[in-house]
């Protein structure tokens, strides 16, 4: 599925299907609920962190774009207004897929957007120069992160490739594994989504056993529904839309307590993450990160 209509206007706000819409709100991910409530930014370290990323990408006019879970399409906005030569949003959901095809550029870029599993792009192999995906592999088991990674590793060509992810992380790297998992049942009961967050160590772990080296990385604290953080990453005229809306609806109201009482009770085991990486050259080591 291909999209260059690239005066095809915006949905209006109001009117647009989301992901899960018609689920009731005491059951839906939580990552949706947000985005019912008008929430647009969905990344644990916010656009800060996904500045930081495309920043460490350097995405230019020569690049191939591929974002892998592309969601509501905030960083394909960020990404396209770096102008490179193409940009595919890769989606496995149909209304996710709907709102993205309404992407424009103000630039050439070549705009593509396919319906299809992260895991299983159904995209030609070396494809992209940079490929990133975000907010999603930290919601898959082991067995589907890896294969997530390695789906990325097989879109990139040899030369100039370049990936990277922004995820939650859990710290310290040598945190108590009954801890670990004690976290990991909190989050998926406050947000209904298998929350699998991995140390910084693990996540360096996934990327280079799929055949990549890690180049550099950052945290950012997991400050998803922190008031600063909120204005940050919407802006004051949606955060305080966005915190109407909370007001006015008691589920809502409740889930969103029982999220962010999770994120302060783990606050200094979680944080958010962001790794850049290259496709390791036959017959090197992986380096440590920069």
């Amino acid at each position: 599925m291909v999209t260059t209509d690239h005066d095809h206007p915006l949905p209006d706000e109001a009117a647009a299907v989301l992901p899960d819409d018609g689920r009731e709100v005491a059951r839906m991910p939580g990552h949706w609920m947000l985005g019912r409530l008008g929430k647009r930014v969905l990344r644990p370290g916010g656009l800060e962190l996904t500045r930081w990323m495309l920043d460490a990408l350097a995405v230019g006019p020569d690049d191939k774009v591929v974002e892998l879970a592309a969601g509501l399409g905030a960083t394909a906005r960020l990404t396209l207004a770096r102008a490179p030569a193409a940009y595919t949003a890769v989606d496995r959901d149909p209304a996710a897929v709907a709102r993205l095809r309404t992407l424009t550029s103000p630039g050439p870029t070549e705009i593509h957007v396919v319906r299809a599993d992260a895991a299983n792009s159904g995209l030609p192999a070396g494809c992209a120069t940079v490929v990133y995906g975000e907010a999603m592999l930290s919601m898959q088991p082991e067995p589907a992160k890896r294969r997530v990674v390695g789906e990325a590793r097989r879109l990139l060509g040899e030369a100039c490739g370049r990936y990277a992810i922004h995820e939650l992380c859990l710290v310290p790297d040598d945190i108590d594994p009954a801890l670990a998992e004690e976290i990991t049942a909190d989050l998926g009961g406050a947000m209904h989504v298998g929350a699998r967050p991995l140390t910084a160590t693990g996540w360096s772990e996934v990327l280079t056993d799929a055949g990549f080296t890690v180049t550099s990385l950052r945290t950012a604290p997991m400050a998803l529904l922190e008031p600063r953080r909120l204005v940050a990453d919407e802006g004051l005229t949606r955060a305080l839309a966005i915190a109407g809306r909370v007001v006015r609806d008691p589920a809502a109201r409740r889930r969103v307590r029982h999220m962010r009482s999770t994120f302060h009770r783990h606050r200094d085991h979680l944080c958010a993450i962001s790794l850049l990486a290259a496709p390791t050259a036959a017959g090197t080591q992986q380096g440590a990160p920069a």
